[in-house]
């Protein structure tokens, strides 16, 4: 029987160890697999791909300008590669390869929902086009329930329509951090030894709750003076907004860190993440929570994207409440004051994670082709 030929379009991905996990997975056995980017210029990600021994092409697209080329591109590549099914991720190839797909008469065609209501929220505008490339795909991976109930009920999305399947994560990733790597990134980052170190892994983003944090850290200090605040990710459209609540701390204890390719030999480095969406929806899935507890981080969070499915709060994860600095700084004091619930929040959280996040369960996708 001949293999089906399965084509992934995605746009803008730079780097991603998710993606690059779900595709050391691929069962090249029984699928064909090959690859369109939207992007502009050449990746680590694109480069990853080639490495590996995929057919893959990339289309310069910058934006809604290019999308009647890129439709055109993407059909006569899809016509080229015999295209049984078409799998898009991310925003801009869903709708561009989707509807590429669809006049090339593609029978399987699969979009990825990798966001909430970021549309609803702060691009009113887009929304009608979340709406198109529902109708235009034949299913939707939702990466967690948030995401199914967004599509349900606020993009009436039919539910036999939607499959979920969660992000996995690589185990062994996660272990074997050598004292020598970590020591590495302290030295880089100046970041002190012996001092509470509260860790914070997201792009400047208001609904990421950022500022929250740095308020309630900023009354933590009265207690910890020594305390460091670490803001890895720290880029992102809301960076002056972040950047004038930073202003009311003193300098030498907050560090912020734009961009950092080993995450997770930082986060050995934190005492505590804090994580804190400003809503239940804003996150779709929200891999920081997961890296966090198998990084063995005690977590402060606020309940978002996967955290509805997953935390209980003084089990595996300290809850606050949404907008609420006071609740943060709390908790925080709470924490330190307890080797014992960091041990209790660490060791479940680890355990919890390890059962339901393993990388293969990313491999569910492949039944849908």
């Amino acid at each position: 029987m001949d293999k089906k030929n399965v084509v992934y379009i995605i746009s803008y991905i730079t780097k991603s160890q998710v993606f690059e996990w779900t595709i050391d997975l691929l069962d090249t056995s029984k699928f064909n697999y090959s690859f369109i980017l939207l992007h502009r210029e050449e990746t680590p990600f694109e480069l990853f791909l080639k490495g590996k021994g995929f057919e893959t092409s990339r289309i310069n697209y910058n934006g809604k300008k290019d999308v009647l080329r890129a439709v055109a591109t993407v059909y006569k590549t899809l016509k080229k590669r015999k295209a049984d099914i078409v799998h898009a991720h991310m925003f801009d190839a869903s709708f561009v390869g989707l509807l590429a797909a669809r006049l090339k008469d593609v029978k399987t065609r699969i979009y990825t929902r990798h966001y909430s209501t970021l549309h609803h929220e702060y691009h009113p505008h887009a929304v009608m086009y979340d709406r198109i490339i529902n109708s235009l795909s034949t299913h939707i991976i939702a990466v967690s329930g948030t995401v199914k109930k967004v599509l349900v009920e606020m993009e009436n999305v039919k539910q036999q329509k939607i499959s979920i399947v969660h992000h996995g994560f690589k185990l062994s990733e996660f272990e074997n951090i050598s004292p020598e790597r970590i020591k590495g990134l302290r030295d880089k980052y100046k970041i002190p030894a012996g001092v509470p170190v509260i860790g914070i892994v997201s792009r400047y983003i208001h609904w990421k709750g950022i500022q929250n944090t740095i308020e309630a850290f900023r009354m933590f200090l009265e207690q910890y003076p020594d305390a460091c605040l670490v803001l890895a990710n720290a880029k992102g459209p809301y960076k002056k907004e972040i950047q004038e609540h930073l202003s009311k701390l003193p300098s030498k204890n907050y560090i912020e860190i734009p961009f950092e390719t080993d995450i997770l030999g930082l986060f050995k480095l934190f005492n505590v993440f804090v994580h804190v969406p400003v809503d239940p929806y804003s996150e779709a899935f929200g891999q920081v929570y997961i890296e966090s507890m198998l990084s063995k981080v005690p977590g402060i969070v606020t309940l978002s994207g996967i955290a509805n499915e997953i935390i209980k709060d003084h089990e595996n994860a300290l809850v606050v409440e949404y907008n609420d600095n006071k609740d943060i700084y709390e908790r925080l004091l709470e924490l330190y004051k307890s080797s014992e619930l960091q041990k209790k929040l660490t060791v479940n959280a680890y355990d919890m994670a390890v059962k339901m996040f393993p990388v293969e369960v990313m491999t569910e996708v492949e039944k849908l082709y």
